[in-house]
């Protein structure tokens, strides 16, 4: 039978973040953290091992929803682990900018929000003096589904080395609660959006698929696994089109 390439040890790995959380907070000469919580997976997960890192009283996370967005797992989070939040409506801002745009798609508007959601949390973290952490996994990150600028700015990224699949795995060790671990990932941009449906594989697929890429399998030795060649194709194009989002700017 063939081992399972995105097996891991859940309890290793989460004492591993929590050691490398203490220690680039202490090289950077910080003891605060900041970070928007959404209510998904990923954000809950990163503030219980800030928890753990750093202490419930040097954790903050601002809650930010756009219009009637659903809030309730974000408190959620913020009531079991104990920290300061706020929350935040970035409405006003959003909107304002749009009024002179009313033709913008969707992804025209998520990415604003998300980088107004990251521009207030750099704000308050300059008041605070509290480092911004990322909530962004290697999934998403070798996709480059995330926005540049937007929730790919932060100083810390604890979650970098972990596949989607691989935080849920971690999610349900730290004991998030399951009506957060399983429900459809989104990064709520829009009505009825889901991660997987815009990508069009599920995360499940598409982290095996990484895990084969980055062993160097063929695309055809990836297919006679069981994965769907659409799939393969779309995470290869994905990685080669967006790689360009991890590198940073020229400097010339």
């Amino acid at each position: 039978m063939e081992e399972n390439p995105l097996k891991f040890d859940a309890a290793k790995k989460a004492e591993e973040i929590t050691e490398g959380i203490k220690r680039s907070f202490q090289e950077k000469g910080f003891s605060k953290a900041i970070l928007g919580l959404s209510g998904g997976v990923d954000s809950s997960v990163a503030a219980f091992l800030l928890v753990r890192a750093l202490g419930k009283k040097n954790v903050e996370g601002l809650i930010m929803p756009y219009k009637e967005q659903e809030t309730l797992h974000a408190e959620e989070v913020s009531d079991i682990l104990d920290i300061k939040t706020e929350r935040i409506d970035i409405s006003p801002m959003v909107d304002a900018y749009f009024s002179n745009f009313p033709d913008a798609d969707n992804l025209r508007r998520g990415n604003k929000m998300a980088r107004e959601r990251m521009s207030i949390l750099f704000d308050r973290s300059h008041k605070t003096g509290a480092l911004v952490v990322g909530t962004g996994n290697r999934t998403e990150l070798e996709l480059g589904y995330f926005t540049m600028y937007g929730d790919g700015a932060c100083a810390v990224a604890p979650l970098a080395s972990l596949y989607k699949t691989q935080v849920f795995e971690l999610a349900r060790h730290l004991e998030v609660p399951e009506d957060i671990v399983g429900k459809a990932p989104s990064a709520g941009l829009w009505e009825g959006q889901t991660d997987e449906g815009e990508l069009g594989a599920t995360y499940l697929e598409m982290d095996r698929i990484l895990c084969y890429i980055d062993e160097g399998l063929s695309t055809e030795d990836i297919t006679n696994k069981g994965l769907k060649e659409s799939a393969v194709k779309m995470v290869r194009e994905r990685k080669r089109k967006n790689r360009y989002k991890l590198e940073g700017p020229v400097f010339l």
